[in-house]
């Protein structure tokens, strides 16, 4: 029975990469995409509607502010990013998978940023010597704006990439295991 359970295992997290991948893609968008709506509601409330920083906190911040202030939060998001992009990195070939590599990439560093951040709300040191938490580019441009800008520079590879998978040449698809692709 022991063995059972075991070999048990590994056809669950192929099939992740396999029969589920688009299912699991498409759950792993849909945070992207509300992740990034909250940045975009933030930022319109920032520079349309003029709100000052401490009250333009996005949707679910202006509902419920201690979850936009939370470095937990911020952190956590940071921590699913980098985890959907590794569990589904496996379900990409050819050049769809370099794309999701170079998202990748990127989502390490913003994720020890965000570690960083965490790390300094926890413990009240900040780098620096500021008064706040601060990652190490917020030393070079402010938070919102950086934080913009990783999401874009994470995502923008994360879309080539979806259409890549999405519309492989024959060789890539003859190598997917899922079945995401469009019909030839």
């Amino acid at each position: 029975m022991a063995t059972e359970a075991v070999s048990a295992a590994p056809v669950k997290v192929s099939a992740l990469n396999s029969r589920h991948h688009r299912l699991w893609l498409n759950i792993f968008m849909f945070i992207v995409v509300a992740h990034w709506a909250e940045h975009i509601a933030q930022a319109i409330q920032l520079w349309v509607l003029g709100w000052p920083p401490k009250q333009a906190l996005g949707v679910i911040g202006s509902l419920y502010p201690p979850a936009f202030t939370s470095e937990w939060m911020h952190y956590g998001y940071a921590l699913v990013m980098l985890i959907g992009l590794i569990a589904l990195r496996k379900g990409f070939t050819g050049r769809a998978r370099t794309w999701w590599n170079i998202s990748l990439g990127i989502q390490v560093w913003h994720h020890f940023e965000h570690l960083l951040l965490l790390v300094q709300a926890q413990t009240g040191w900040h780098l620096a010597g500021r008064p706040v938490p601060t990652s190490i580019l917020q030393l070079f441009a402010p938070r919102v704006e950086l934080h913009l800008f990783y999401n874009a520079i994470v995502f923008i590879p994360m879309v080539v990439a979806m259409v890549r998978h999405l519309r492989p040449s024959p060789s890539e698809r003859a190598e997917m295991a899922c079945t995401c692709a469009a019909r030839a």
